[in-house]
């Protein structure tokens, strides 16, 4: 039987459930999920493996206007996921205007690229509002497939799945068939850290920090890691930390267990706050920390 591979990049608006698809997709948490806009920054690879298949999936940051050089950084991840796709997943959901952030979609729409355009989060909408939206996305993307999901209840994810091994190309393995994605474990361990500042903090907050592994010593039962929390302003350094560091304790409790969890060993977790001003608008810095 023939070998049936390729890339699969998938694109959309913040919030529309991207990162869910893919972690349902390939089975494990790679992409971190909150409830608030803008969550993923890093382009991140899931690879799904069959006998006779092998599915790159790419979940990238939520398309946006950008207002510094960290999303600039962003959204030129978007437009390189635009371009290097064998297949594109397009999501939106019930809740979206269709028209939002129109240039991106029409450079979507002209690449000539394959795509699957997915209507997520139909746990939320009537069959009527759905059959609406699917008529409007039909006259945006003709010839397109459109597949109404809900990636939190995991449903319809399997046919989802299915439509896009119907899609893939025959092609070789790309990466080793045990692979599941091409980043090292520190990296997880910053998206962790990041995910718990994210649901423990309020408003500006979250966006203005960025975590770095300043050191990760692994032994038979333990790993030791020491990790910093840039932030942009020093007044943002306070809220982190917390009266009497209670809330930077929480932070780092919750994540530590998280870890222990991904990674399989014990953690001794130490978690420091540096202020860096400005540093989503310093090139530099940016490249320091992947982006």
């Amino acid at each position: 039987m023939a070998h049936k591979s390729g890339f699969v990049n998938i694109l959309g608006n913040p919030n529309v459930g991207k990162s869910t698809i893919m972690n349902a997709l390939v089975g494990e948490k790679l992409s971190i999920i909150t409830s608030k806009s803008q969550t993923t920054r890093h382009r991140i690879l899931g690879i799904l493996n069959g006998d006779d298949f092998q599915i790159v999936f790419s979940d990238t940051p939520g398309i946006i206007k950008p207002a510094y050089k960290l999303q600039e950084a962003m959204m030129q991840s978007v437009y390189t996921a635009i371009s290097d796709a064998d297949l594109i997943i397009y999501v939106t959901d019930v809740k979206e205007k269709i028209d939002k952030n129109r240039e991106t979609l029409n450079r979507v729409i002209n690449s000539r690229i394959p795509v699957i355009l997915v209507i997520n989060k139909i746990d939320l909408s009537s069959q009527e509002r759905l059959e609406q939206l699917a008529e409007k996305w039909e006259e945006i993307m003709p010839g397109s497939v459109i597949v109404p999901l809900s990636a939190k209840e995991k449903f319809n994810t399997d046919n989802l799945l299915n439509i896009i091994l119907g899609k893939l190309p025959e092609g070789p393995e790309y990466f080793p068939k045990d692979q599941l994605t091409d980043r090292y474990e520190r990296f997880f361990v910053t998206e962790i850290i990041r995910e718990k500042i994210l649901n423990n903090y309020k408003k500006e907050i979250p966006y203005s920090v960025e975590i770095e592994i300043e050191s990760y010593e692994e032994q038979d039962k333990i790993v030791n890691i020491r990790a910093l929390i840039h932030v942009a302003k020093e007044s943002q350094k306070g809220i982190i930390i917390g009266h009497r560091g209670q809330m930077l304790k929480k932070t780092g409790t919750e994540a530590r267990k998280e870890i222990e969890e991904f990674i399989g060993k014990h953690i001794y977790l130490e978690i420091y706050v540096k202020v860096t001003k400005d540093w989503r608008d310093r090139p530099a810095l940016l490249k320091k920390f992947g982006y």
